[in-house]
């Protein structure tokens, strides 16, 4: 049994109902033994579809479906299976996908482009498709109310517990629901993480402006958190709205009605984002590492990824090391503007360098009590501009190495 990570909640948190939204579970034995591994969501007629994949070179065949299905704008039905990857196994994959999608269309009459499919697992492993859709009947004489706990367990692999978040807000004095769910624990790296992440809302978007909104989102949440600097084939982030809540739908994705709708979004997926951090695979503290005076966001992202990448850094913050050279090294090689001379570093609100050095009444007794705690805050101005950018990440511990030294066993 794994461990569960020190920042397990104490409970799921209580989502929201999301009109137009039918879920349902089962354990169709695709990989694991005596728990759920498959998720059928069914979505009303007119539900508009935006998502935001992987950069993998070796993307797996569900993202290259859902590239292309998502073209189309708009969803009926969602199938999610955990344990298998369906990632570089050749002619199978597509062909396993075509399958599942196949069989999905035949219980809901409704065009294969309106049929999303994820995998999340082990890669190069044929997935057994005849157990994924001998189930896919049952489950759809199951759909009802969605069970977000239930689904979040179902498509886990490592994690530890299971992520949700959700809000409500206003469009137009319309109450709006907004839920997620997430899975992610390792191989998380921006472009995005072996993570699927899937959105909920019954508000009424356009596909093109709920692409718009979701894709901002993504680009402050899921590709600003690292567990170990490894991206995945399988990274997925798909968000379905199904306009139940009506009134009348919006494509204007700046449309100032939309504030309250877009900061929800945000809210949503930084929550399910820092989750998956929290959840890292081995993690015993949550870093924070703010990048300002940079040359512009890109720039402070990237640097503050390559500090948060650094092995060298994570284990330092494993063993509760105050050791902020090593944080230097790590912004030098970024490969980014910075004036070297006028880097400053803070750790625990504490500023440890100045004009190109440590500074001369340097004391790191307060520096070392914060490094002892489990939050860990990170400041760097590298003094060039005023690009900034805050990422999240672990610490490296032997727990990451147990754990991925026998995954497929």
């Amino acid at each position: 049994m794994t461990k569960v990570s020190p920042f397990a909640p104490a409970h799921f948190p209580d989502l929201p109902v999301v009109g137009g939204v039918r879920l349902a579970v089962a354990a169709a034995g695709i990989r694991y033994r005596d728990r759920n591994d498959l998720l059928l969501a069914e979505f009303d007629r007119g539900t508009s579809v935006a998502g935001v994949f992987t950069r993998s070179q070796t993307a797996a065949a569900p993202v290259q479906w859902c590239r292309d299905a998502i073209g189309q704008g708009q969803a009926r039905a969602l199938v999610v299976n955990a344990g298998n990857a369906n990632a570089f196994t050749g002619t199978d994959g597509p062909v396993v996908v075509e399958t599942t999608v196949s069989a999905t269309t035949h219980l809901f009459n409704c065009r294969p482009s309106q049929v999303l499919v994820a995998s999340t697992g082990v890669i190069g492993e044929p997935l057994p498709v005849d157990r994924l859709t001998a189930a896919l009947p049952d489950l759809h004489l199951r759909l009802g109310e969605a069970d977000w706990q239930a689904a979040a367990r179902t498509i886990a692999t490592t994690d530890t517990f299971a992520k949700g978040a959700g809000c409500r807000v206003e469009i137009e004095g319309t109450p709006v629901a907004i839920a997620g769910i997430a899975k992610g624990s390792g191989m998380i790296a921006p472009d995005m993480a072996t993570m699927l992440a899937f959105i909920f809302t019954d508000a009424s978007i356009t596909a093109p402006a709920l692409q718009t909104i979701l894709a901002a989102a993504t680009a402050r949440s899921f590709n600003c958190i690292t567990v170990d600097g490894d991206t995945s084939t399988n990274d997925t982030v798909l968000m379905f709205a199904t306009g139940s809540a009506g009134p009348r739908s919006f494509d204007d994705p700046a449309d100032p009605k939309l504030a309250a709708f877009r900061a929800g979004v945000d809210a949503v997926c930084l929550d399910l984002a820092q989750q998956v951090v929290r959840d890292g695979e081995g993690v015993s503290k949550f870093v924070s590492i703010t990048i300002t005076g940079a040359q512009d966001a890109d720039s402070a992202r990237h640097i503050g990824l390559t500090v948060a990448n650094s092995p060298l850094v994570k284990t330092a913050i494993a063993g509760s090391d105050a050791n902020w050279g090593r944080i230097v090294a790590a912004v030098g090689r970024a490969g980014e503007w910075i004036d070297r001379d006028r880097l400053a570093i803070r750790i625990g609100g504490v500023l440890i360098t100045e004009d190109g050095g440590p500074l001369p009444d340097y004391d790191e007794t307060p520096v070392a009590e914060h490094m002892r705690g489990r939050e860990i805050a990170i400041e760097i101005d590298v003094g060039v501009s005023d690009g900034s950018a805050t990422v999240w990440t672990g610490d490296l511990t032997h727990g990451y190495i147990d754990i991925n030294a026998d995954y497929r066993s």
